[in-house]
This record gives structure tokens, C-alpha cells and sequence, in this order.
């Protein structure tokens, strides 16, 4: 899988902001610490969706009022800046980016420690266009094995292409080894406003009123009395 194969998959920008908000949601009820998934409504002007797996593999979606910008840093993949001393971006990867997206690439959490652009796949997707975008030309480097199928870590991704519901219970049994409330996940992920009922079905550990704060700045609606 490459950046092509993830833009001619993603979905318009409406539904992918709000499979990023289900995520969130799904992620804050089930775990209160440190995020994997993360949205909020408080980036600058703007919004934005993150991952991060805490092994140095992330993704960022911003919300602007241009469009959508989707930024991907995979450790280990042989496009990272990191591959040799100057740390100079892949070639390709952001040919063809429009100005309306310049200030992410000088967004300083989506920098290292030089404030240099990190990021191993770019995509964006303009109000109004019809398809997702991506760097012009790249030439992807050879896979490493057979086993090697993603090669600029675009696949991180892939939750986001199609049913999430299957793709978070998978995502849930593998990373916090649990079985997950399937019809709990399908409401969120349906945007039906968060109930007592969904998040004891999810956490019954966790209560709607300690999540109020956290589930309003994603954006997320909450039942009401």
C-alpha cells in the first residue's frame, strides 16, 4: 500500500472528520490516558484528528476551512527524513501542495527538534475537490521482503478508508486485548449522542459525566436530560 492507493480510498472530508471524531470518542471511554486516537475542535482556527501508537509511528489530519491536510510519520519506513544526516523530505512528496497548505508543513508539532517537516506520506483534499491528492511523481523505494507492504506507512490509514466498526473491534482485541461491545462502537460511529448506557456498554469503569468535558471539546454531541 502506498499514499495512491490511500487517496483513491479515503472518503470526502465530511465523513472522514467524522469517523476521526468516533475514533476519539471510542478511544477517550475505553482508555483515559494517553490517547492512540485524539480529536479536538481547538487547533488553532482550525480542528484536527490524531494518532499516535507511542512507538514513534503518528498521523495528523487537519480540518481547515480550505480543506484537509493528512500528515504520516512512520519510523520505520525507508522514506524517513531520517535515513541519511540532512533530513530532507522524500522526493515528491509534497509536489503539487497547494499554498492553502503551506502552514502545516511549518506547523511545529509536525516538525523535529529543527522545526523540519517529518512525514513519510502527505495527502490533502481542497473544499470543493473531488478526490484526495497526492505528491506528483513519487518514486517509492523497492519493498525490504515479501512481507514488506507498506512501504511509506500510509496503511496506518486504513481505519479510516471504509467500516470502522470492524476495523476498531479489530484494532480493540489486538492492542487492549479486550472483545468490544459491537453495537456501543456502531453508535458512535453512527454520530447518535453519547449515552450512560453506550459507555457502561464500553467501560464500566467509566461514567457520561467525568467524559462530558473531554467528549465536547472532540465535538461530539451528548445526550441531554
Amino acid at each position: 500500500m502506498t499514499v495512491y492507493d490511500v487517496a483513491a480510498k479515503l472518503p470526502p472530508i465530511d465523513v472522514l472528520r467524522d469517523r476521526c471524531k468516533a475514533l476519539a470518542v471510542l478511544e477517550r471511554i475505553i482508555d483515559g490516558g494517553e490517547p492512540y486516537y485524539a480529536y479536538t475542535t481547538r487547533w488553532g482556527d482550525d480542528e484536527a484528528a490524531l494518532m499516535s501508537n507511542g512507538s514513534g509511528d503518528e498521523w495528523s489530519v487537519v480540518f481547515t476551512a480550505q480543506g484537509a491536510f493528512i500528515r504520516v510519520f512512520d519510523h520505520e519506513s525507508p522514506m524517513t527524513p531520517y535515513r541519511d544526516e540532512d533530513h530532507e523530505l522524500w522526493p515528491g512528496l509534497l509536489d503539487g501542495l497547494p499554498s492553502a497548505f503551506r502552514a502545516q508543513v511549518e506547523e511545529p508539532a509536525f516538525g523535529d527538534e529543527d522545526g523540519q517537516f517529518s512525514a513519510t506520506a502527505v495527502l490533502w483534499r481542497r473544499a470543493g475537490d473531488d478526490r484526495w491528492h497526492a505528491g506528483e511523481g513519487i518514486d517509492f523505494p523497492p519493498p525490504r521482503g515479501p512481507y514488506d507492504t507498506d512501504i511509506d506507512g500510509s496503511g496506518m490509514l486504513a481505519i479510516l478508508l471504509d467500516d470502522i466498526v470492524d476495523r476498531f473491534a479489530e484494532f480493540a482485541a489486538d492492542y487492549y486485548e479486550i472483545e468490544i461491545d459491537r453495537t456501543a462502537v456502531e453508535h458512535i460511529v453512527a454520530h447518535r449522542p453519547l449515552t450512560e448506557a453506550v459507555v457502561r456498554a464500553l467501560n464500566p469503569d467509566a461514567t457520561l459525566a467525568e467524559l462530558h468535558a473531554d467528549v465536547g471539546l472532540i465535538g461530539y454531541s451528548i445526550q441531554t436530560a
